[in-house]
């Protein structure tokens, strides 16, 4: 009777071991989730950033506005494929593109008024603008000679200038904040009376795009 008595204390005895080290187990499983949840991976915001500060620096460029105080109407001669009308003379460098036309194929002597005929010309400079260029910035610009009295010529000037920027946004599809108007008038003559017949050089509109990113 005495052995009966002994075997099941063993049995036990084992069983208490065998519920010990899975309580054990389940343990350290816990606690290294929890040591897992207490430490969460960090994200690297250093790319975030660099590509923010990019985003950032180039709209600064392309909002920049031009200087145009510092246009050299006198720059060398250009071909652009779009352009073929004669009546258009391109002008570029690095930096912008001008449109000249003369006085007489956008007015009438001492008018302001776009004639008809001249629309064609006109759609001709604002689909190159639009081909060439992204967001362009554009100067209109208007030349009087000296022959008439300083204060007429002016305000023919502003008058001029303020219609081909009209042209330029309505029917150009130009966007009108971009485009600026600069009466010259007789103040900065393009040529002296014995450099071109007339002072027909210093009788004209140029239509100057300043981009911000040109189209490759």
């Amino acid at each position: 009777m005495a052995q009966l008595d002994v075997q099941p204390k063993k049995q036990s005895s084992a069983w208490l071991l065998i519920i010990f080290i899975i309580l054990a187990a389940g343990a350290a499983v816990l606690l290294y989730k929890g040591c897992n949840k207490s430490s969460p991976l960090k994200a690297d915001q250093s790319d975030t950033t660099k590509t923010d500060t990019t985003k950032l620096d180039s709209n600064a460029i392309a909002t920049t506005p031009p200087d145009w105080n510092s246009i050299d109407f006198n720059i060398p001669k250009y071909n652009y494929d779009e352009v073929t009308d004669t009546a258009i003379v391109v002008k570029a460098n690095d930096r912008y593109t001008i449109y000249s036309l003369g006085e007489d194929v956008l007015f009438k002597k001492g008018e302001s008024k776009i004639m008809p005929s001249s629309e064609a010309t006109l759609r001709e400079v604002s689909k190159s603008i639009l081909k060439r260029y992204k967001d362009a910035n554009v100067g209109v610009y208007s030349h009087i000679d000296s022959t008439g009295g300083a204060a007429a010529d002016k305000s023919l000037s502003a008058a001029r200038t303020l219609a081909v920027k009209d042209w330029l946004t309505k029917v150009g599809r130009l966007p009108e904040d971009q485009i600026s108007i600069h009466s010259v008038g007789e103040q900065q003559p393009l040529g002296t009376d014995g450099a071109n017949k007339g002072g027909v050089l210093n009788r004209s509109v140029e239509i100057v795009a300043f981009p911000g990113k040109a189209l490759q």
